[in-house]
Formats: structure tokens, sequence, C-alpha cells
């Protein structure tokens, strides 16, 4: 058994081809296959049924999968040791972040950071909640910023911040009247959401907590995937939306005027960097944390979980 195999089988299990994790060891689809049945018969088990598209592992290849995944990260680790013993940044990193966060966070962030560690490489997607967890699963990424919790076992959370959520009303509603609004102020007017697979989306519902017993004429969905759309849909055709704090930073005076905050206890969410549970990279993801809360306005860093409305 070598590292060699073990890195083999999890790349199968990761893009479930022989053709696909051969592209991405940079060898021969032979030589990952010859090598994989190798380790099949010095462990006297099947790892992957090949007769089904995509491949998949077996019961037991499961588990073995499992502990080389283990086995692997361990080893790894031996030059994260050098690395930090060295103090330098370097390789990659692999960042997964939800879209209501990246246009808002990251352009605040990226550049500093890249100057401080110019020998680390940063790859950066915009994916959804579901999808970066999977990724983080497989080892495809190597942190995300998310809304947590995630419940998810075996990943682990470092809380970075908590950010409210408004209301963005347009100049014909009725609530310009008022200063403040709550769940109950929005529920007769024009909804605008993100789509499914957003997580925003279930938390903007549970603060509409009684949608459901709204008439049918009272209210209307726009679904789309962009922050920045819902506010042109309210600019342009009436109703409201409701926007994560962070996204009306750089607005202007004329656009303020539409945002409400919420009366106490005020929504919230938690945004937090995830990574697996017994991650690698530690230096590289806690300067990016460091970076990440050197750029955020004091109220987010001053905020106590206790203080405010968890939306989950």
């Amino acid at each position: 058994m070598t590292l060699v195999q073990l890195e083999y089988i999890i790349a199968v299990d990761t893009y479930r081809s022989f053709v696909a994790a051969a592209e991405r060891c940079f060898v021969t689809q032979p030589t990952l296959s010859m090598q994989i049945q190798k380790l099949e018969e010095s462990l006297g088990a099947r790892i992957f049924d090949r007769t089904r598209q995509p491949v998949v592992p077996t019961e037991i290849g499961e588990e073995i999968i499992k502990q080389a995944r283990a086995a692997v990260l361990e080893s790894q680790k031996i030059k994260e040791i050098v690395a930090y013993k060295n103090r330098e940044l370097e390789g990659e990193l692999r960042i997964g972040v939800i879209p209501t966060i990246a246009p808002y966070l990251l352009p605040k962030v990226l550049g500093n950071f890249m100057g401080n560690y110019p020998k680390l490489h940063l790859h950066v997607w915009e994916y959804t909640t579901e999808k970066i967890i999977r990724e983080l699963k497989v080892g495809l990424l190597d942190c995300g910023i998310l809304s947590t919790p995630v419940h998810e076992s075996n990943l682990q959370e470092h809380p970075l911040f908590y950010e409210t959520f408004v209301a963005y009303i347009s100049k014909e509603s009725e609530l310009n009247t008022k200063k403040a609004v709550t769940a109950n102020d929005i529920l007769s007017e024009k909804l605008w959401l993100l789509n499914e697979g957003h997580c925003m989306r279930n938390q903007v519902l549970n603060i509409c907590n009684r949608r459901k017993s709204m008439h049918p004429d009272e209210a209307f969905e726009y679904n789309t995937g962009s922050v920045e759309t819902l506010k042109r849909m309210v600019d342009m055709n009436a109703g409201v939306t409701i926007m994560p704090e962070l996204s009306i930073a750089e607005f202007s005076v004329k656009e303020l005027d539409k945002v409400r905050y919420f009366k106490s206890p005020e929504p919230v969410r938690e945004i937090s960097l995830v990574t697996q549970e017994n991650y690698l990279k530690k230096k590289a993801i806690e300067a990016l944390k460091e970076e990440i809360l050197a750029v955020l306005p004091k109220r987010f860093k001053s905020r106590k979980k206790k203080e405010i409305m968890g939306i989950s």
C-alpha cells in the first residue's frame, strides 16, 4: 500500500470517474487503474463497483476511502510543519463563497491578502451553500465562507461576524413613513426573493414566518440568484426585498433612504469560515480570517450573538 495508491482512490471517489481522476492526478488512465487494482488485490477487497456509471465505492470501499482521506491528510501535514517553521505562505488556497457574501466582502479583502502573501495562489469560487459543503467534504475546497450553522458534524465552523438583514423598500411603499420595520410590516408587500438553493432565501422566509397566511393577491415572488437584481426589481417594480447589511455599504444617500432596519431584536445571520474538522493550511486560513476581520466595520465586530436574533 502506498500514498500514491490512496491518492488515486480518493480521486476516483471525488470525481466518480477513472478517466477524470487520471487527468486530475496527471497520469494515464491505465496507470491509475492498475495501481488501484494492485491496492484491491493487496487488501483482498473490491473498492469500486465498476459496473455502475458514474463509478461508486462498494460498501467496504467507502470505509477504505474514508481512512485513506485521513491518512493522506495526516501525511500532508508534514509539509505544513516545514512551511510554518519557515513562516512562509505558499502553494494554493481554494475558497468557496456564497453569492450573498462574495461581492460585498471579497473585493475589500483579496487585494491586501494577495499583496501580503504573494507566494500564495488563491482560487475562489462563488457556490451555493450545498455545493461548498459537498466540495469541502471531498477536499476540493480548503475553506468556505458561509452562513452558519451548517449542521455538518465533520465540518468545523470558525465564526467571523454577525450581519443583520435590512429591508429595501420602493418609493411607493407605505413603509416609507416608518423609521424601522417589523416582519409583519412587509407581509402585504410584493416580496422579491432569491431562488431555490440559496440559503438566504430560507433565512428571509424565516423572517417572514407568517407569509403562508397572506392572501395570494397581497404578495408576489420573483426568483433570482442576485441580490443586486432584487434591489433593481424593487426600484423598477415596487415591493420590498430583504438584503444583508454588507450589501448596502456603498449605497448612495438616495438609496439609503429606501433602507429600513428591523426593530429589535433584529434578524441576523452568522458568517463563518468553514473547514474540514481536521483541516490543512491552518496558517493560510488564519491569515484569511485576520484580513476579513480587518476590513469589517466596527459595529460588525462588536456584535455579540446573544444580543441579536439568529435566523438559521
